[in-house]
């Protein structure tokens, strides 16, 4: 027997007594448990991949509150009317923005699903109410799972539909002050310390190959922010990416066995026997040294001392869509749980739950046990290539 959490189960558990199941339709659910459904909504979409959409009346326009609230009742009794008994009304914000979860549509173009919706619910809204009060209102439509397949995401995600994500939870506060505090001190001191290493590193590259000292990439860090990734160079300058784009493509969508014949690999991002990379390069990867200069980017703030690895924007085009919560739910990092649990010799699919494991657990304590156990792994050179 099934043990799934049902959203529309819960939301009429949830009802006061008195009131009949049979009019969850009518019901408007408070802030708090509209938004768990929803959570639970896109959860049930990463498995099942049927879409849903979540619709927002905005009546903010509506000034003072009192004004918004008496507005946007008169959009719940027409919605009472439009939507199924499937569907969850409820507040995205209390009192202000009214939220209409649309679950497990048919399949089809999105765009020209969004733009029928958003037709049909203008016209409904325009149909019922009184101009003046209709035009207070902003309707916006939000469907998961996106389309990240057409072009190269700014975005990974429309963060509406992550409320989990976006709420500031005072409880971490603290913990979170004191993880950058952790980051601040820890790359600063390794800057300082490792200065000199830094300047044999430099003269070496200089000395062995053409091409600048540090490698410069774009990355995406948490919720999709774009940042200059920093390394020591440890290929030909000018390489080519197409090689890497296709073998991570071939990796990340399951077909590791061309990608392992194409490159002779074991690894999860890295080719072991890339005929790019230079003498000094290999070793640079070897040792995890090429990693050094991103201590300069934790110190920035792009990155923190333990996160998960951040991607290059072209890898999230493969990702299935629990994939993309790993650039969602935490600040990427220099070393994390799948470097101290396989490193490179981790599967794609693995790396990700490890990812997602440690933003679900995330403490202080235990960025201090991964910080702890990564000189141990670096020293081994186990899986790095």
């Amino acid at each position: 027997m099934s043990t799934r959490t049902d959203p529309i189960r819960l939301a009429k558990a949830s009802m006061p007594l008195g009131v009949s199941p049979s009019a969850v339709e009518n019901t408007v659910l408070h802030e708090a448990l509209f938004t768990k459904l929803l959570c639970l909504e896109r959860k049930r979409a990463e498995r099942s991949r049927k879409q849903f959409a979540l619709v927002l009346m905005d009546a903010k326009r509506a000034i003072p509150a009192y004004q918004a609230e008496k507005l946007l009742h008169h959009v719940i009794s027409v919605l009472s009317v439009a939507t199924r008994e499937t569907d969850i009304i409820g507040w995205y914000e209390e009192h202000s923005v009214l939220g209409v979860i649309f679950t497990e549509l048919n399949g089809g173009d999105p765009s020209s699903f969004l733009n029928t919706l958003t037709e049909k619910v203008n016209a409904s809204l325009r149909s019922n109410l009184p101009s003046e009060l209709f035009e207070k209102i902003r309707v916006s439509l939000h469907l998961f799972p996106e389309d990240w397949d057409t072009q190269e995401p700014k975005k990974p995600a429309d963060f509406t539909l992550y409320p989990d994500l976006t709420v500031h939870d005072d409880s971490k506060r603290l913990p979170r002050i004191l993880k950058r505090t952790l980051d601040i001190a820890g790359s600063v001191a390794a800057l300082l310390l490792l200065s000199p290493l830094f300047l044999i590193i430099s003269g070496l590259l200089k000395l062995t190959s053409k091409g600048p000292i540090l490698f410069r990439q774009e990355r995406m860090g948490q919720f999709g922010t774009r940042f200059q990734f920093l390394k020591f160079r440890s290929m030909v300058d000018g390489n080519d990416a197409t090689i890497h784009k296709e073998y991570v493509r071939s990796l990340i969508s399951g077909q590791n066995g061309v990608a392992q014949r194409s490159a002779k690999q074991t690894s999860v991002y890295k080719l072991t026997e890339d005929p790019r990379i230079t003498p000094i390069g290999r070793l640079l990867r070897r040792t995890s040294l090429d990693e050094l200069p991103q201590f300069w980017n934790v110190l920035k703030g792009d990155m923190s001392l333990v996160g998960p690895r951040p991607p290059i924007p072209y890898e999230t085009l493969s990702y299935d869509i629990w994939h993309r919560r790993r650039v969602l739910e935490a600040k990427p990092g220099i070393t994390g749980l799948w470097q101290v649990n396989g490193r490179s010799s981790t599967s794609f699919n693995d790396m990700v739950r490890l990812d997602l494991k440690y933003a679900k657990a995330w403490s202080l304590g235990l960025d201090i046990k991964i910080l702890l156990r990564t000189p141990g792994v670096v020293l081994f050179g186990d899986g790095a290539y």
